[in-house]
């Protein structure tokens, strides 16, 4: 496997970078719905597989260890998504808060490209999770008769109660708990994509973006692309079925109790814990390359 040595990672995030805030509006748009639906795959099939994984026999064996199981199977199935999306050159929001930060400071760009970027990707993405959404819950997530009465299957009740969980973010501290999960969360996305950009070859780059994916999911860290997926699902579901309605699975809480802080603890993690101290870190030597 052919890879490259540190200096040419944050020289070619840098190039990455310089090329994605060059693209069109409606490019950054397309893209970004691609990558959040793409995430939301990951995130469904997480879903799916992690469903009644504490209820198996194995599980049980290990008692108190089983919800570190469901953890483990969650973080073992959800990296599918950015390796799509990395291996397909789709547009990712948390991926780009430290690709484009980069090439404004290696390329010098301007901060009003890189702000350009994060918002039409960020609309994109939030597009294409919902898209997913949709088709998720009046999918796999739901049966219906020949009258056309629906019952919520098992992962439809999975899903709700993710959303719950991601929605339970309540008072300063809940909000702050939420802020630091956001922040190791893309500090592992961001080496991921920096192991991504790091082999030549597809086996290389789907090794380097799985591991640090799966270590984020399973630790139980906050992406706020991927929760624009598991809380539109669960709000969706209990629309089908208002007998599992939670009070804070809405679409008013998702983002006062999620995506907001969470997009802020993303953007802190992917620019300054990887973009600004690996800058710091190679900048000599990366003006040696030019």
């Amino acid at each position: 496997m052919v890879f490259h040595p540190p200096v040419a990672i944050v020289a070619k995030a840098g190039d990455s970078g310089k090329y994605k805030v060059g693209l069109p509006a409606w490019n950054m748009v397309l893209r970004g719905f691609l990558s959040g639906a793409f995430i939301a795959m990951g995130a469904a099939l997480a879903t799916v597989c992690s469903t009644g994984v504490q209820a198996t026999d194995i599980a049980m064996r290990f008692g108190a260890a089983s919800p570190g199981i469901a953890q483990l199977v969650l973080g073992a199935v959800f990296p599918v998504g950015l390796i799509i999306t990395i291996l397909t050159g789709a547009e990712l929001f948390t991926g780009d808060a430290m690709l484009a930060p980069m090439a404004a400071f290696i390329h010098k760009v301007s901060w009003a490209k890189v702000l350009n970027l994060w918002v039409w990707v960020y609309i994109g993405n939030f597009i294409g999770s919902v898209v997913f959404a949709y088709i998720m819950a009046y999918g796999p997530f739901v049966n219906f008769d020949a009258a056309g009465a629906a019952t919520v299957t098992v992962f439809g009740q999975r899903a709700v109660a993710i959303a719950a969980a991601k929605t339970s973010y309540v008072g300063t501290m809940g909000l702050w708990s939420a802020f630091l999960k956001a922040i190791a969360c893309n500090w592992l996305v961001n080496l991921a994509v920096l192991l991504g950009i790091c082999a030549d070859d597809a086996i290389g780059k789907i090794a380097g973006i799985w591991f640090p994916i799966f270590a984020f999911v399973a630790s139980g860290f906050e992406h706020c692309i991927a929760n624009m997926y598991f809380i539109p699902a669960g709000i969706f579901v209990t629309g089908i079925d208002p007998s599992l309605s939670v009070d804070t699975v809405n679409w008013v809480t998702m983002w006062t109790s999620n995506i907001i802080p969470v997009t802020i603890g993303n953007i802190v993690g992917g620019l300054f814990f990887v973009g600004v101290l690996y800058w710091v870190a190679f900048r000599k030597e990366i003006a040696a390359l030019k």
